[in-house]
């Protein structure tokens, strides 16, 4: 019943900006952390950025942080990911998720959305 779905990804060059977003559903969105991951070609997926319950305190991985804002709409039930000055090492699908409905849904993840980051 948990659905997950990403949107916003596309081609842009470095230097560009995006923003992502994703649509939950099938669970009290504002009583999750959320977090942001990626996976580039033939790399494991990895961690990118996390936004407290119902929000305020974030966190993001040092590759990305200054460069990318996550941010939420709980009522609404979305969670945003703003991107810039993005680089080609960006490119990458990229999901969201919590870890607890990861752990509750037996390991559900969305769709994704795709980054492409090149000149």
């Amino acid at each position: 019943q948990v659905h997950l779905v990403e949107s916003g990804g596309g081609l842009v060059q470095p230097g560009g900006s995006l923003t992502l977003s994703c649509v939950g559903s099938g669970f009290t969105f504002g009583n999750y952390a959320m977090s942001w991951f990626r996976q580039a070609p033939g790399k494991e997926r990895e961690w990118v950025a996390r936004i407290s319950n119902p929000g305020g305190s974030t966190n993001y991985a040092d590759s990305v942080k200054d460069r990318f804002t996550i941010s939420r709409d709980n009522a609404r039930n979305i969670l945003y990911l703003q991107m810039e000055n993005l680089r080609p090492e960006d490119t990458a699908i990229y999901y969201c998720n919590a870890p607890a409905l990861v752990h509750v849904t037996g390991g559900y993840w969305g769709q994704g959305t795709q980054v492409t980051v090149s000149s």
